[in-house]
């Protein structure tokens, strides 16, 4: 049986979709500013509920996925999905659009671990990191969809139209995913509830763990926050540039996540042939992305190039998922993972709304809109810095 086309291309769907939902309201911002009169900070509390409950759900999530599967886990999610993608179609104010995103991020938050345990279930070891790269590259093209795609659709459908489709389209993909993953057997293991609990807290209280987790936070998080809300409003505030102009760079940066990605997937056994470890990829990569977001802040160079640099090396932070959950036992790998993807969500949550918060506070206070951008930024860099810093450390101090 090729399990490609039952496995995989399920999974690739429901990814790609999950980051269109996340994207989206990077294109829309200015439609839905204008028209229902949001202020920056309620426009980023409203982007970031979607990333607030998808982060919060995903310790649940990993015990779910244990107990019952990928299958039926990720297609009773994205149904809630869908329900939440036409309630936001239909919203009239914040607090109703701000609900229905959460329904979104609820819905999709399984999207991309429920692959990597239908992968492990159905596919054996030597085909694990072509498999990762793959799903990664279909979460590329749902930015890349999310991008100048949408941009040219809006004239002809309307924010609101959009998201009735991509309410159908989701409701497709969850019965895609049930019908066509094969049947399972019992996923549910002897451990109980209080024991898998109490294996999450000794993960989180690990300091393996927090090696990793401020690094999550604060560059896997800003690159969900920047990319799903603030590139926009900081190429259009800041840089100068048009909506159409700044759609364009979000397609830039959905091709650098997207060459990132298959680079990992088809390069990354030969360079650790070659000596170059994973662990230097991601620690080399984060370099390299501070480096572009202090460039992009200062506007020493070209925006197009700083904003596809900061998403192509940003991207390198997938890796640490495999790299924590290599350090514990092979039985916590799923819990392992969902919580270093908590934390990156609580990052981006943070920053996502924190920005916003900012921005208005300067902007009270006087200060034009691009100062208050660069300010916001800078505040975030400087966190960014700090956590790079302890992830450099910290592994010194492990290899003494």
């Amino acid at each position: 049986m090729n399990l490609w086309p039952r496995v995989f291309l399920p999974f690739a769907v429901g990814y790609y979709l999950s980051y269109f939902l996340r994207n989206a309201n990077a294109v829309i911002a200015p439609v839905l500013t204008r028209e229902l009169e949001l202020s920056a900070a309620d426009l980023g509390l409203l982007t970031s509920t979607y990333l607030l409950v998808f982060g919060a759900f995903q310790i649940p999530l990993g015990i779910l996925l244990d107990r019952y599967g990928p299958r039926r886990v990720e297609a009773g999610l994205l149904l809630i999905a869908a329900a939440g993608a036409a309630l936001f179609a239909l919203g009239r104010d914040l607090p109703e659009l701000a609900i229905a995103r959460g329904l979104i991020g609820l819905g999709v938050s399984a999207c991309l671990m429920a692959a990597f345990k239908g992968f492990l279930q159905w596919f054996p070891l030597e085909k694990q990191a072509s498999l990762t790269g793959a799903i990664m590259a279909a979460g590329g093209l749902g930015a890349l969809t999310a991008s100048v795609p949408l941009e040219l659709s809006l004239p002809i459908l309307g924010w609101r139209g959009a998201f009735l489709a991509l309410a159908m389209a989701t409701m497709a993909t969850a019965a895609f995913i049930f019908f066509s993953l094969p049947a399972q057997t019992a996923e549910t293991q002897g451990s109980t509830l209080r024991e898998q609990l109490r294996s999450v807290v000794e993960i989180i209280s690990d300091r393996r763990f927090w090696r990793f987790a401020p690094q999550a936070a604060l560059f896997s998080g800003a690159f969900m926050a920047l990319q799903g809300l603030w590139a926009v409003p900081w190429l259009m505030n800041v840089s100068g540039a048009t909506r159409a102009s700044a759609a364009g760079h979000l397609f830039a940066m959905g091709l650098a996540m997207l060459a990132c990605n298959l680079g990992i997937a088809t390069l990354a056994t030969r360079l650790a042939r070659a000596g170059i470890q994973p662990i230097m990829l991601l620690s080399g990569g984060t370099g390299l992305a501070l480096a572009c977001m202090g460039v992009i802040i200062l506007d020493l160079g070209p925006t197009l190039l700083l904003w596809a640099g900061f998403a192509l090396f940003v991207s390198t932070s997938t890796l640490a998922y495999a790299l924590l959950a290599a350090q514990f036992p092979p039985a916590l790998s799923g819990r392992v993972t969902t919580a270093l993807n908590l934390l990156a969500f609580v990052g981006a949550f943070g920053l996502q709304w924190g920005i916003g918060l900012v921005v208005d506070a300067l902007l009270a206070f006087g200060l034009d809109t691009a100062a208050a951008y660069r300010a916001a930024f800078g505040v975030m860099f400087l966190m960014q810095a700090a956590a790079y810093a302890w992830f450099v450390v910290e592994g010194k101090r492990r290899r003494q």
